[in-house]
């Protein structure tokens, strides 16, 4: 009953005590109503709902992906469950998803975009936007993102810079205990930074410092308890303290892209673009000076897809490579294996992208943490784009679609030990490396991540080169079996926070 208890504290905080209270008692009236009123439609099953409250007692909302989980193998791989007033379809297996995301993409493509996520981007952007504007923006960011060397060796060439800076980073500690994510965030950030600004950043830089620290913050507390129960009554709930923070970060992202964007027009050449942002405003110029009246390309869609790609184009790649290095810590035999082959196949030259399909043991570990690690349980929620029929039921236009990606990762029917760590789950008989369609860590169809490409070199450049060069150990007094791999709570699934010593191997 906690979740409960702590939704009655919640309203009899409210600053507005007395219509807070009528609300929630006309909600509740109004939700009795819609929840058990005559359905002539076969729609899926699922646990019958509380008036108000929906299913919301049954869910653990900081961990909710394992309580779907369960309920999936009751309901089946279709089903119901209702966040508060809100309906949710859930699907989960891999044949359910891969069926609705790539065979049913028109029908499944929509974007849910729920109260918090449009308080942030006020439904501008690429991530959380629908209709023209998204088509538009998606299109012109893969353009961009392939003409700026996404999966090419210009973007390669980036990312071994940046290996060389991180590794300095980690030669610091000289084999003492340290936390690794900040280095990792820096890292990586700097990528899409140098994508999207046309240059990376100092690590010493406390506006870069401020801006990751932010991102990483936005998406660790959009998955509180706290700002899925303001999602769910986001009218009664807009005070809570996480919604309160998540805006203004968004705000000041904001800001502090205005500020880079004025620095970048001033010494704009449009006969050279220097990233995304100089690409963006060089299009912009030209539509304005063509007249076109409905253009997308404007100020509000510029940032806040420069904050969209800054947030969800790093923190993704940084927090596998933490569990990855925390996997290689756990597992020595693992690491062992790796570094075997990297110093059979490439030796002391620095590894080049062209090196992956020569050394299939390591990109199978790479592919199994991004698996077994689960980065992004519940994709980012769907909505149906019209009245769908789907494995016989019928399901509404504007409903709430979560593919269960966790799932399908984690799918019995497709991965031989699903719950523990196994690379052999990415190798044939011969040791080569083998591709899985259930393989879905970047979801799939129309809404597919777009800088999958971009993601697979980081992963194996960062891995491989780290692993060249360091042996991944846990600190002194603490055994391998004493390391967790307990996610923590976020909107993304990291590692709880812990200590890696990084030995040198030169």
């Amino acid at each position: 009953m906690s979740v409960f208890q702590d939704f009655v504290l919640l309203i009899l905080s409210s600053p507005s005590t007395l219509l807070g209270t009528v609300a929630f008692l006309l909600i509740l009236w109004f939700s009795y109503s819609s929840f058990f009123s005559q359905k002539t439609e076969r729609e899926p099953p699922g646990p019958r709902p509380f008036p108000l409250l929906g299913n919301l007692l049954q869910i653990d909302l900081k961990r909710p992906y394992k309580t779907l989980c369960e309920l999936s193998k009751k309901y089946g791989p279709v089903f119901t469950v209702y966040f508060g007033p809100s309906k949710v379809v859930v699907l989960a297996g891999y044949e359910t998803v891969r069926e609705a995301l790539v065979n049913r993409a028109e029908e499944f493509g929509d974007r849910e975009i729920s109260p918090i996520f449009y308080d942030m981007n006020q439904g501008h952007g690429i991530l959380f936007s629908n209709g023209d504007s998204w088509k538009e923006m998606r299109r012109f960011a893969l353009t961009t993102l392939r003409d700026f060397g996404m999966g090419k060796r210009l973007a390669e060439e980036k990312i071994l810079e940046e290996c060389h800076y991180l590794i300095k980073m980690f030669e610091e500690h000289k084999g003492k205990p340290f936390k690794t994510p900040s280095l990792l965030n820096w890292a990586t950030f700097n990528i899409i930074s140098s994508i999207m600004y046309g240059s990376r950043f100092e690590y010493s830089d406390p506006r870069f410092v401020t801006m990751v620290g932010r991102a990483s913050q936005s998406i660790r507390i959009a998955g509180s308890a706290s700002v899925q129960l303001y999602n769910m009554f986001p009218r009664l709930l807009g005070w809570i303290k996480n919604r309160k923070q998540l805006v203004k970060n968004a705000e000041n992202a904001f800001v502090d892209n205005m500020v880079i964007i004025k620095k970048l027009k001033e010494t704009l050449n449009p006969s050279i673009c220097r990233g995304f942002i100089d690409c963006f405003l060089i299009r912009k110029q030209r539509e304005e000076e063509s007249d076109i009246k409905e253009t997308h390309f404007n100020d509000k869609n510029l940032v806040f897809s420069v904050t969209n790609l800054f947030g969800a184009g790093a923190d993704t790649t940084s927090t596998t490579l933490q569990w990855i290095l925390l996997l290689m810590a756990k597992y020595p035999h693992v690491q062992d294996k790796v570094q075997e082959e990297l110093s059979s196949v490439v030796g002391s030259r620095e590894v080049r992208v062209e090196d992956r399909k020569n050394l299939p043991y390591t990109d199978a570990v790479i592919h199994e943490t991004q698996r077994l690690a689960n980065v992004v349980p519940m994709s980012v929620p769907h909505k149906t784009s019209q009245d769908v029929t789907f494995r016989g039921y019928f399901i509404k236009k504007d409903t709430t679609v979560f593919p269960l990606l966790t799932s399908v990762l984690s799918d019995e029917n497709e991965w031989e030990s699903p719950h523990t760590f196994n690379p052999s789950h990415f190798l044939d008989e011969e040791g080569k490396f083998k591709k899985t369609d259930a393989f879905m860590a970047f979801s799939a169809g129309r809404r597919a991540c777009l800088g999958e490409g971009l993601a697979k070199m980081e992963l194996f450049l960062f891995f491989s080169t780290l692993l060249q060069r360091f042996r991944f150990t846990p600190p002194p007094g603490i055994q391998e079996d004493e390391l967790q791999l307990t996610a923590a709570v976020g909107f993304t699934l990291g590692p709880l926070p812990h200590e890696l010593c990084a030995i040198s191997r030169q």
